[in-house]
């Protein structure tokens, strides 16, 4: 049996965050009493939930509710309701929690005056968002933060705040969004809050910089809130700052120690908040690809697409460093699909749509990426942004043959991404701008590969740094380019225009029209002639046997 006594000495050790003790007190009893079994259920639920066992927590909670319930106690099954939407979306179960938030409506239909009804508002308005409903999303974050000031209750108004943020983000208004993740912070920061409006107010607004590029300041929340975290040893939400510190590490070059952080949260997570473990798997994967270990990238891919039931954006990219285009070319209008126009969101996939476009000869796709990734620059203009933009713009260039211009913007972009400090893109942008250079016929092309395979050696980035081709410059048979030259060896190895195009980095129409002009200026007519020119003028090593 469990009496009144036990249940405040729980109350008391939830308050002090023991959610070991508050578990311990209030596990393995029943009580015959209805009203305080529900109680009881319900702290049980809460501990559950804070030591990562969101399926114990979900178990509770559904009979506190039902017991709730029975005794007209609406309020409290309301917010049992609440809690229990929210968890189903944590395990990736949309019709089960979009039917507990119709209880909770139920439940609380007429009673607006309190912090339960405030609860659920904040989540139709995390549903509004989800749907692109972004002006019914504001307008309900802003009913819940002026039923908080009437409660004067700090954590649903730092519930709203970070949620009208995030809306207004979304919205083309960071500034204003921003604005109002500060404001939330402030009473995180202040103690003012319970530990889950803390976590979810720091977890917002690091979400937020991450997606507008913010780096110095998402690295600085990160440490924070990483800070914070340790002193809430059970809980589920260091496995959510692991993942946002391998965004970071990851994103300052630190690729070993990202791969590290990402598969620690992987196996934090998996059992609590499922989108953040298939977020976590996909980081993994998307490491490792740049790492060079493919074969292990399309495990923490197929593991993230396992969970989630959705195609990861990452996966598009490793089909296009196997050569795989079409696979690629597939996957990547799949994930844009799934995403509205003009999102910030869209940040993430419209770089890999443009190289993948590229990669595939579809120009025109590639143009209508890079223009709406340009005008989504100028919508929320953050360095980060117009950085992406300028090295999708820079890559367009160069696969359509405009080789000075391509060469202007991607200086361009290589200072951009120093100033932000991101290695890997540095050294992606320095790459291209040293085929920019070949292209041209400028001997500063030598000098950019060199940097840039340096650099990705460096973070360790090795199918990237195998892939760079420094040009030499001494021996032009024919008045051939670097470039055509680099062909000409590729065509003797017998790699076709597709395997050249993928290999390069280069559309296959720029391929076809190296080949054209490589044949005019040798003087033949067939892929096996060229390939004869090119060891006659020791271009290769030895014939194919």
């Amino acid at each position: 049996m469990v009496g009144i006594d036990a249940l405040s000495r729980a109350r008391d050790a939830l308050a002090r965050h023991d959610w070991q003790a508050c578990h311990d007190l209030v596990a393995g009893v029943s009580v015959d009493e209805p009203a305080v079994e529900a109680q009881r259920l319900d702290l049980l639920a809460d501990a559950a939930w804070w030591l990562g066992q969101v399926e114990a927590s979900i178990e509770a909670r559904q009979v506190a509710h039902g017991v709730f319930e029975s005794l007209g106690d609406n309020r409290r099954a309301g917010m049992c309701a609440v809690w229990l939407y929210q968890d189903h979306c944590l395990r990736a179960r949309p019709a089960a929690a979009s039917g507990w938030l119709q209880r909770a409506h139920r439940a609380l239909d007429g009673d607006t005056d309190c912090a339960e009804y405030g609860a659920l508002l904040l989540r139709e308005a995390e549903v509004a968002h989800g749907e692109a409903r972004l002006d019914q999303a504001a307008e309900l974050a802003e009913q819940a933060r002026k039923l908080s000031r009437a409660l004067a209750s700090a954590d649903l108004e730092a519930e709203a705040l970070q949620t009208l943020g995030r809306v207004l983000i979304d919205a083309g208004q960071p500034k204003a969004g921003l604005a109002n993740l500060d404001e939330a912070m402030l009473l995180a920061v202040e103690g003012q809050l319970g530990p889950y409006a803390t976590g979810k107010v720091y977890c917002s607004l690091i979400s937020a910089c991450e997606e507008l590029g913010d780096l110095r300041r998402a690295a600085e929340w990160t440490e924070a809130t990483a800070t914070w975290a340790a002193q809430h040893p059970f809980a589920i939400f260091p496995g959510i700052c692991r993942v946002h510190r391998a965004v970071v590490l990851e994103r300052r070059g630190a690729l070993a120690d990202a791969e590290r952080e990402a598969t620690r949260a992987c196996a934090e997570l998996l059992e609590s908040h499922l989108p953040n473990a298939v977020t976590a798997y996909a980081e993994v994967g998307d490491i490792r690809r740049r790492l060079g270990d493919l074969q292990r990238a399309e495990e923490a891919f197929a593991r993230a697409e396992e969970l989630s039931g959705r195609v990861c954006a990452g996966t598009a990219l490793l089909r296009l460093a196997q050569g795989r285009l079409e696979d690629a070319r597939r996957l990547i209008a799949s994930c844009l699909c799934d995403e509205p126009p003009e999102r910030l969101s869209r940040t993430r996939l419209l770089p890999a749509a443009v190289q993948i476009a590229v990669a595939t000869n579809d120009l025109d796709g590639a143009h209508a990426a890079v223009h709406e990734l340009e005008s989504i620059a100028r919508r929320f203009d953050t360095p980060m942004l117009h950085a992406l933009a300028a090295l999708a713009r820079g890559r367009l260039h160069l696969a359509q043959g405009n080789h000075s211009d391509a060469a202007a913007i991607l200086r361009s972009a290589v200072r951009q991404w120093q100033e932000l400090q991101v290695p890997y893109e540095v050294a992606t942008a320095t790459t291209l701008l040293g085929q920019a250079q070949t292209e041209a016929g400028d001997d500063a092309a030598k000098e950019s590969f060199a940097k840039a395979r340096a650099l990705f050696e460096q973070i360790g980035a090795r199918l990237d740094a195998r892939g760079i081709d420094t040009p030499t410059r001494t021996r032009r048979p024919s008045g051939l380019t670097d470039r055509e030259i680099e062909v000409l060896r590729l065509i003797a190895g017998g790699r076709s225009n597709k395997e050249i195009a993928a290999e390069l980095h280069l559309s296959a129409k720029t391929v076809s029209r190296h080949l054209t002009n490589i044949f005019n200026k040798i003087g033949v007519t067939s892929r096996a002639a060229a390939t004869a020119y090119a060891f006659e003028q020791h271009l290769v090593n030895r014939r194919p046997q």
